[in-house]
């Protein structure tokens, strides 16, 4: 009866380790649910990375328009009327031969030309941006140009 016993006892003990081995359910259901919400924190941070980054380019995009733009006015003593499509490069108009800027940005998420109004004297630059908290963006949309769908814009005019 003492063996029947010791054997009895045995079973019992590893029935109880059996039973809190591994994870219950609901503890892989919490475990998930954390998961989840850590990766949309995560997804959410990343897309605002990526339009902050955007709008850098679109900022420095401009920018090296306008330098080869101050360089074709004091080449041909005026500012083009229209800017080439991007991707083509600015080039003199006469000649042909002198390179302001080989090949004109497109914007980094639409692969459109940045708009551009321009006499002799004058012109505006105009990018679209996508996040708000630049504060080189403005809410104001400058005339004749078009409506960008996010509401921010980036305006550089002639020095």
């Amino acid at each position: 009866m003492l063996h029947n016993y010791g054997l009895q006892t045995m079973l019992l003990r590893n029935r109880r380790y059996k039973q809190k081995d591994g994870f219950t359910l609901i503890e892989l259901l919490i475990v998930l649910a954390i998961i989840g919400v850590l990766s949309a924190l995560i997804m959410v941070s990343f897309v605002g990375v990526r339009q902050r980054g955007r709008d850098a380019q679109r900022k420095a995009n401009i920018r090296q328009i306008q330098s080869a733009l101050e360089l074709y006015r004091t080449d041909q003593s005026n500012y083009p009327a229209n800017l080439p499509a991007c991707g083509s490069p600015l080039v003199d108009p006469g000649s042909g031969t002198t390179v302001y800027m080989p090949k004109i940005p497109c914007d980094p998420s639409s692969g459109s030309s940045y708009q551009y109004q321009g006499t002799s004297t004058t012109y505006t630059l105009v990018a679209c941006g996508e996040t708000a908290t630049d504060p080189d963006f403005t809410t104001t949309k400058p005339a004749g140009f078009n409506a960008c769908t996010s509401g921010y814009y980036f305006v550089v005019n002639n020095p």
